[in-house]
């Protein structure tokens, strides 16, 4: 809503083709201009295939994530795979097939890639997400040393506890909010709105000079 409010086409890419579609036409309703692709990113061929069939997108937002928060010793092959596959391969490859488009049209861009404040510290419960939001850090600092040459910025946006429907039940376990509340020192869960300020900065000019940068909306949860 905040890129296409601020003037940018945007296409919304997802699973969820109903939620997507009502999204993108809630969009149009306002005015802005927006369509959407009902696509199971972790499908390398298909990510290729809709990349190549579209214009070069200038602004990349690899927001598609997830987590199975469980001790270390419980979790699964399966956990892993599955978490690492969409937080950190399917985020890969999309951004490789956006960025060789790019190059390809001799255009420049900006990848934003949503990290966490779990790719700066540890928490208990969330060693595979950890390690993928950890892998998300490094890959952004490598693809801003070889993308800046061709003017693709590429920085990672960090949240904190954010209010979604995936963090609903999670939030809900008892003992969960009152130990997030005593880390974040702003004093309240975040909020989606409070993540779109930092994408319109590192989407446009004002970010110009900014690239392999890790920009901290964690309400304080990394500062100590």
């Amino acid at each position: 809503m905040a890129l296409a409010e601020a003037g940018a086409h945007v296409t919304l890419v997802a699973r969820s083709r109903d939620e997507i579609a009502e999204a993108a036409a809630a969009l149009r309703g306002k005015g802005c201009s927006a369509d959407h692709v009902a696509l199971d990113i972790t499908c390398t061929e298909s990510v290729a295939s809709l990349i190549a069939s579209r214009d070069p997108y200038n602004i990349l937002v690899n927001n598609a994530g997830m987590n199975r928060p469980k001790p270390m010793l419980a979790v699964s092959e399966d956990d892993f795979d599955t978490i690492v596959g969409l937080n950190v391969r399917a985020t890969f490859f999309l951004s490789q097939a956006v960025a060789r488009r790019l190059i390809d049209a001799g255009q420049a861009g900006s990848i934003i890639n949503m990290s966490s404040q779990m790719g700066h510290v540890g928490a208990a419960g969330r060693s595979v997400y950890c390690a993928s939001k950890f892998a998300i850090e490094g890959l952004t600092k490598v693809m801003a040393i070889e993308l800046g040459p061709h003017g693709i910025r590429v920085n990672t946006i960090c949240p904190t506890f954010i209010e979604t429907s995936m963090t609903e039940d999670t939030l809900k376990t008892p003992g969960v909010r009152e130990t997030v509340l005593s880390k974040i020192r702003i004093g309240r869960v975040g909020r989606v709105e409070d993540l779109m300020g930092a994408v319109l900065y590192l989407a446009g000019d004002a970010s110009a000079l900014v690239t392999g940068s890790a920009l901290m909306v964690d309400g304080g949860w990394t500062a100590g």
